[in-house]
């Protein structure tokens, strides 16, 4: 039985990032050998070196909406924040708002100068609320990024002023609450030198939604739920990562959300291409079937996120990791340093 305990580290809060490097690629990079618990300190700019040819490299194309918004209520001019989680319908969200308690079915919410007027539906069952958006003039997505803010994780406390930093060079599917911050890291000189190398570079969609952000409240973690998001896997993909399976090579995934993709669409130990959405928990225990290895940062304790290293390179060996890097100074979460687990 594993506990809640069993996922905590002490971190300094100065070790915490509050804005990116100058250079994406500038963060350190630490790689740990899952089946010998080596450590080696190096740039994240060394990653080609431990990709061989016939290795495929998975990355997660989605983007992150500017989802964050800030407006008034309408009857009482009081001030309200919203944060979009994931279109139910033609103009229907779900979010989470502050403040919850002023906001009541029938209550009408106006952003960015009457832009975009909203009135609450219902409460969800987790204390969200849904809210149907009218717009004016422009489709949503283009008014959103006029008004909409990134919705940066809670501790991060600094302004971001280039919101581009809070997305992949990649992003190309619009629909995330959160970045797959792995991917952060990745310049387009560095995909096309590890494509140089011979290993092959594919992309799956996973858009990041409320489970990001929502902590683990169980003591014993097994009965933890996880939130349902959204993924596809497009059969030319599917179909390469099969063969390189069959072939024996390695699939290195680039971030959680694509380690939860693979293993979703790949319960069966074959990778089935299609859109579906997952709730997949992943923590020690869990037999993997898709992935390899895997690029990820270093994650908050005692979250689905640690259990779901953890997983995969054995508690012991990240938490002795994790150490590692608080003693290194690495920078920790989203805009942090980077681990190779291999």
């Amino acid at each position: 039985m594993l506990r809640l305990e069993d996922f905590s580290y002490e971190l300094p809060e100065e070790l915490i990032a509050q804005t990116p490097l100058d250079q994406r690629d500038e963060s350190r990079l630490l790689v740990l050998n899952r089946e010998t618990g080596t450590l080696e300190h190096r740039s994240f700019r060394d990653l080609p070196t431990y990709l061989k040819p016939g290795h495929v490299l998975v990355l997660n194309d989605t983007r992150v909406l500017p989802a964050r918004l800030y407006g008034r209520r309408l009857e009482t001019e009081g001030k309200v924040e919203v944060l979009l989680l994931r279109e139910l319908a033609d103009g229907q969200w779900e979010t989470l708002v502050k403040p919850g308690r002023r906001c009541p079915e029938g209550q009408v919410l106006v952003f960015g100068g009457e832009k975009l007027i909203g009135r609450v539906l219902r409460r969800t069952p987790e204390g969200g609320r849904v809210i149907s958006f009218n717009r004016t003039g422009d489709d949503f997505l283009t008014i959103l990024s006029q008004i909409g803010q990134m919705p940066l994780p809670p501790y991060i406390h600094t302004e971001l002023k280039d919101q581009n930093r809070y997305q992949t060079v990649y992003a190309r599917h619009i629909g995330s609450a959160a970045a797959p911050t792995a991917g952060l890291h990745f310049t387009p000189k560095l995909l096309d030198k590890i494509k140089q190398g011979g290993t092959e570079i594919l992309y799956i969609t996973l858009h990041v939604g409320l489970g990001t952000f929502r902590p683990v409240r169980e003591e014993v973690i097994e009965k933890h739920h996880m939130h349902e998001e959204f993924f596809h896997v497009s059969p030319e993909v599917a179909a390469r990562i099969n063969a390189a399976k069959a072939e024996g090579q390695r699939v290195v995934a680039v971030g959680t959300t694509v380690v939860r993709t693979l293993e979703s669409a790949g319960a069966s130990g074959h990778l089935q291409p299609g859109a579906a959405w997952t709730r997949l928990f992943i923590y020690p225990g869990f037999q993997f079937r898709i992935v390899d290895g895997m690029v990820t940062n270093f994650h908050l304790p005692k979250s689905t996120l640690l259990m779901l290293v953890s997983a995969l390179a054995g508690r012991e060996n990240i938490l002795r990791a994790y150490q590692a890097a608080v003693q290194e100074r690495y920078r920790f979460f989203s805009f942090g340093d980077a681990m190779l687990i291999i």
